[in-house]
């Protein structure tokens, strides 16, 4: 019993899974501002630790894993994933992409969500919301 209510506190204390949603990422922020100036949506970019980072996870888990995000992201935004793992290989390349655009917009902790228009202005810098799809769909709504 002991060794159950163990494992049970252990897997649950790690979270949501970053990946485990069923949304389209990109990994490249100009081509996603791109491709939102011709389908006139918006970008939001997700500066994640997708394998340590507890709050990334609690995002992950109750927003961008949920249905209600996923309709909404489908229809109005180009979603980008910049991804700071501990425990998951990147090429150099991808490491020095992302830690360029860390750098060149300021991020300074995990998540940081960037959010542009469908000009490709950035509109928004936020993070983990509580309240769930909903309200973070709402959160974003009112940025654009």
């Amino acid at each position: 019993m002991m060794i159950f209510v163990l494992v049970f506190f252990a897997v649950n204390a790690c979270g949501g899974d970053t990946l485990g949603d069923n949304l389209t990422w990109t990994t490249n922020l100009e081509q996603a501002i791109a491709q939102a100036k011709k389908e006139n949506k918006a970008v939001l970019v997700n500066f994640t630790g997708s394998d340590w980072c507890v709050w990334c996870k609690k995002l992950s888990g109750e927003v961008f894993s949920q249905d209600e995000f996923a309709a909404y992201a489908k229809e109005n935004l180009i979603l980008v994933m910049l991804d700071f793992p501990r425990s998951i290989q990147q090429s150099d390349k991808t490491k020095a992409y992302n830690q360029s655009l860390a750098q060149k917009y300021g991020i300074q902790g995990f998540p940081t969500i960037l959010i542009f228009n469908s000009s490709g202005n950035m509109v928004a810098k936020t993070g983990y919301q509580q309240g769930g799809a909903a309200n973070y769909v709402e959160h974003i709504k009112s940025y654009l």
